[in-house]
């Protein structure tokens, strides 16, 4: 009787092990373009996004290109719809298409995140990726300021977060990264050149040689 409960016991646990370790299937589905509308109401314009599939089934939608972070993690930003129906308005909702935040995907789990970046701004923040770090400008919840932000995956709090502007939203380019050593470079209007040495600690100023940063830029 024991030696039954045994292999009855072992049957059930290669069973859930093998129910574990099911390998998860993710994927990128094909672009579609959509009507995208501008918080200022603009005019549309037309931006392409993507699905992104989790074991065949539509998880979330994206939009630009994902980063590969590791072997089996990439990061993405989403692409999601909103009600833009108004109070008592009769009939079907109206949907809207927004700009989110980034995904963090995990090929092996399955499992898709949300990316904590602080101050960032879907529709003005420009995020530059390069290993586990991202750069970029943030926005303030009231608009007034703008932060030149360093943020690296797995950390709750920003390594860099550094007031650009005050008094109105300033927009910048994507951030250049450069390697050996790790630094990253933001264009703003006071500072073309405002360049950070990056750690896994630490983010700190440095000046750069206009000398050798046309050599770099050459090679």
């Amino acid at each position: 009787m024991k030696k039954a409960l045994a292999l009855i016991a072992c049957l059930l646990s290669a069973v859930c092990a093998t129910a574990v370790s099911k390998p998860h299937v993710v994927a990128l589905g094909k672009w579609t373009t959509i009507k995208w509308m501008p918080d200022d109401e603009s005019k549309p314009l037309d931006l392409r996004i993507r699905a992104l599939y989790v074991d065949g089934k539509t998880k979330e939608f994206t939009i630009g290109g994902a980063h590969e972070v590791t072997d089996r993690t990439f990061v993405i930003q989403r692409m999601f719809r909103l009600n833009d129906s108004s109070p008592g308005e009769a009939g079907n909702p109206r949907w809207r298409w927004q700009k989110g935040g980034w995904l963090l995907v995990d090929r092996t789990s399955g499992r898709v995140q949300q990316l904590n970046a602080p101050e960032f701004d879907p529709d003005r923040s420009d995020l530059s990726w390069f290993r586990d770090y991202a750069a970029y400008c943030g926005i303030s919840d009231d608009g007034q300021k703008t932060f030149v932000m360093v943020i690296q995956l797995g950390r709750r709090r920003p390594l860099l977060k550094k007031l650009a502007a005050e008094g109105s939203v300033e927009t910048c380019a994507a951030p250049a990264w450069r390697r050996n050593p790790v630094r990253v470079t933001f264009e703003t209007k006071q500072d073309p050149k405002l360049t950070f040495a990056v750690s896994s600690r630490t983010v700190d100023p440095i000046l750069v040689d206009p000398i050798l940063e046309d050599e770099e830029e050459r090679e």
